[in-house]
């Protein structure tokens, strides 16, 4: 299967400026509703740049925005895009109990289930955070019917990753079943692995150098790559938020720049859900040198070549 006959999944993290990560610190969720809320329209500007690219996406939407914007998840499904869960209180995975990450997400799902009348499937967990202290996460997935998770990053990072992780998209067998794990991508340059998937790298990186990546790593992988977004980062004028230097370098960027440059990748690649990408795999299996080991400290789950996808239905 050549590059061309790949579909790439392109994935948007629906949440607010003031619900990441890195202002998590200064910002609780108890002030979250004294904040205006801007995602509903920068939501709607990703959708006008999709429409106008005829690309279908997987937007995975935080709980707490279904639940106050609802019309807002039913823009996004009427307009035939993929809806996953990406939890109710976007706390970092590994800082919570099993319990408490079951509670958040069976309470993310559901909201989203009762807005669309159609069963989510689909995680990608807060800022890429199921790493190795939180594979059990894994397992409770599986255990509450979802079969697609994108939340395993192969890179090193101060608040995610995991580096030896199969960087194309795999199946992982837990104990309670399996799932397919599509993680963000990288690109392997010497002994290092280069985050390419999106994001703060799309903002930071000059935009020939990202298209030269995601280029190289879908020839020489011959495997699709996953693109992510977030609303806010096509919202030059959110307010300012308090917080760390490199929180509020990370976040603030190249704002002005970020739609251009969605709207010049989308014509470069053929992008659709997360679900059409795994759909568009390769047959043949591929081997993983760490593959063995890789997904040992979450209990009996290992790693099972790509030959084994089940792709889930829209």
């Amino acid at each position: 299967m050549t590059q061309q006959a790949l579909t790439h999944a392109m994935t948007v993290d629906v949440e607010d400026y003031f619900h990441v990560s890195g202002f998590a610190d200064r910002i609780s969720p108890r002030e979250w509703d004294s904040f205006p809320s801007r995602v509903v329209a920068s939501t709607q500007s990703i959708l006008r740049v999709l429409d106008q690219h005829q690309t279908a996406a997987t937007f995975f939407v935080l709980g707490w925005v279904a639940d106050r914007f609802p019309e807002l998840v039913r823009e996004i499904q009427h307009a035939g895009h993929e809806i996953g869960c990406h939890s109710y209180w976007h706390r970092l995975v590994y800082d919570l109990s099993p319990e408490e990450f079951r509670a958040d997400l069976v309470a993310s799902r559901n909201v989203l289930q009762d807005i669309t009348g159609d069963p989510v499937t689909l995680y990608r967990a807060p800022s890429f955070s199921i790493t190795r202290r939180s594979l059990w996460a894994l397992d409770i997935l599986v255990e509450e019917g979802f079969t697609g998770d994108s939340s395993v990053y192969p890179v090193y990072h101060d608040r995610y990753g995991i580096p030896e992780a199969d960087p194309a998209p795999h199946c992982i067998e837990t104990s309670a079943g399996t799932i397919n794990e599509f993680p963000g991508t990288a690109l392997r340059l010497g002994p290092v692995r280069l985050p390419i998937s999106g994001g703060g790298y799309f903002r930071l990186y000059p935009f020939r150098f990202s298209r030269f990546c995601l280029d190289r790593y879908s020839r020489q992988s011959n495997s699709p790559f996953v693109f992510y977004i977030h609303p806010w980062e096509v919202d030059p004028g959110q307010p300012r938020l308090p917080g760390r230097f490199l929180s509020r370098f990370r976040h603030y960027q190249n704002l002005a720049t970020t739609e251009h440059k969605l709207n010049a990748l989308l014509p470069r690649f053929r992008f659709s859900t997360l679900t059409d990408s795994l759909a568009s795999m390769p047959d043949s299996p591929r081997e993983h040198s760490l593959a063995a080991g890789l997904y040992s400290n979450a209990g009996s789950s290992r790693v099972a070549s790509t030959s084994q996808l089940q792709p889930q239905g829209a």
